[in-house]
Parts: C-alpha cells; sequence; structure tokens
C-alpha cells in the first residue's frame, strides 16, 4: 500500500527538482495515480528533514541514473531505512567528469568553442537520440521491475532533467500518457526553484558573465527540442512506440498490463 502524499508540493531545502508525477492523464482516459512515481535530482545533499519526507513516501525503489562520475563529484545518495537503492547509470549529456571540469574552470573561448553557435543544443540532442537508442537495456529493467513489485518508486540523476527525464517520458509512454502531458511535466524542470546551480570555479569576472551563462544554458534547460528528438528516435529506429516498448525494450503486453495498473488509476 502507498503512503497518502501531500496534495502541495514540498520544499526540500537539499534536494532539487522534486515532484510527484500523478496525476498526468492517459490516452484512454485514465491518469497516473499519485503516491507511485517521484522524480527528482540526486539525494546526496538531502537534509535530516528531507530524508524525513522522503522516508515517509513509502518508497520500494531509488533508481540512481547518475555514472561514477557524478557519484564522485556530488557524494551517494543518503540511505533511507527499508528502501532499495539501483544504480543504472546512463550517459550524462555532458560527457561527465572532464566535461564538466572544463566548464567549470575552463576560459571564455574553451567554452565559446565546444558550445557557441548552437552546438551545445546539438551536443544535448545527440545525448538524447544515443540514450534512446543505446540505453535500452536500463530502460527495461526499470520497466520490468517496475511491473514486478518496485514501487513506490523514484528516478532520478544529477539534476533530475536529462536522464531521469528520458527514463520517466519512456515510463509514462508505456503506460498511454497523453504525448503532451509528457512534454508538460519534463518542461517543469525548467521552473527557476528546480533548476540544478551553475557553479564555476576561479573568481573572475567572466565566471558568471551573461555570455558565459548564455553558453551554458542549452545544458540546464529541459528543451522541448530535446525530447522532441528523442521521440523522433523512437520513431525512426523502431516505427513507432509500440514496436519500440516490444522489441527495444522487451516488454510483453502482459508485461505492460502490469505496469498500467501498478501506475494508474
Amino acid at each position: 500500500m502507498t503512503q497518502q502524499v501531500p496534495s502541495t508540493e514540498p520544499e526540500l531545502a537539499g534536494v532539487r527538482n522534486f515532484r510527484d508525477v500523478g496525476g498526468l492523464p492517459t490516452v484512454d482516459g485514465r491518469r497516473v495515480r499519485h503516491g507511485v512515481l517521484f522524480r527528482s535530482g540526486h539525494l546526496a545533499h538531502a537534509t535530516a528533514e528531507d530524508s524525513a519526507f522522503l522516508a515517509s513516501l513509502g518508497l520500494h525503489t531509488i533508481f540512481d541514473f547518475r555514472n561514477a562520475a557524478d557519484r564522485k563529484l556530488e557524494g551517494p545518495d543518503v540511505e533511507l531505512p527499508g528502501v532499495r537503492n539501483v544504480n543504472l547509470p546512463l550517459s550524462d549529456p555532458a560527457d561527465g567528469a572532464e566535461f564538466w571540469k572544463m566548464v567549470r574552470d575552463g576560459d571564455l573561448d574553451q567554452l565559446r568553442a565546444i558550445l557557441a553557435d548552437g552546438k551545445g543544443a546539438d551536443r544535448m540532442i545527440a545525448s538524447y537520440r544515443m540514450i534512446i537508442k543505446e540505453r535500452t537495456a536500463e530502460h527495461s529493467r526499470v520497466l520490468h521491475a517496475i511491473a514486478e513489485d518496485s514501487v513506490p518508486a523514484l528516478m532520478h540523476c544529477a539534476a533530475g532533467k536529462d536522464r531521469a527525464g528520458l527514463s520517466i517520458a519512456v515510463t509514462l509512454l508505456a503506460v498511454g500518457v497523453e504525448r503532451e502531458a509528457i512534454t508538460a511535466d519534463y518542461l517543469e524542470s525548467n521552473a527557476r526553484h528546480r533548476r540544478y546551480k551553475v557553479r564555476r570555479s576561479g573568481s573572475s569576472a567572466s565566471a558568471y558573465s551573461p555570455e558565459v551563462m548564455e553558453l551554458l544554458s542549452p545544458l540546464f534547460d529541459a528543451r522541448a527540442e530535446y525530447l522532441a528528438a528523442a521521440l523522433e528516435t523512437i520513431e525512426d529506429t523502431w516505427g513507432g512506440v509500440d514496436a519500440y516498448l516490444e522489441r527495444g525494450l522487451r516488454l510483453a503486453p502482459e508485461t505492460r498490463e502490469r505496469l498500467r495498473d501498478r501506475l494508474l488509476d
């Protein structure tokens, strides 16, 4: 039995971008149940109060999509009593520690070379496409686990925007949530209080200059074009969502039905 979740979104001090995915409509008139599927940024900096709130959700499993570089930079998730933690690294759109070290320490010319003139957005789009094509085994494992017993579940990466965003989107596709609702949920990560905090090394005037922040913005934005590229990749690679779920993610019809039973009202 899942716990009752407050209707108002909590203010978590050390966890960014937390939300309940409940309430989203499906194409056949059902809705995602509240209190069974959550998403957020990493839990490494959760306060005692944050941890108490997360523990109150009755979570069965936390899916952590961060890679080793993320976990080294931010630290491991806090431990919640009785909750299973599953680390399934997905590719970071920013290519991990070396890229981020360059972002934090690099000079303006370096940033211009790799991010200016649309290259930052192109990088994100390419990564979203790659995750959909190459990480089917990880997404399949998540969906089979949810269908079996792993709810309530929380999915997170570092910022809770890209890797968690795609994994949530795939889950919502599998239970028939409307595309517009999937996109709307994805774009919620742009709210000011949800966004990952940009930290750059050094104290020079250029560290947080408008130009630097503009160059970095494609990396920190949730853009509809990124998610659209992922959905286009499903069409281009498998010919449609049903074929993607069946052949790409190895979801049998009965597994999809169990997923719907777990996640939908």
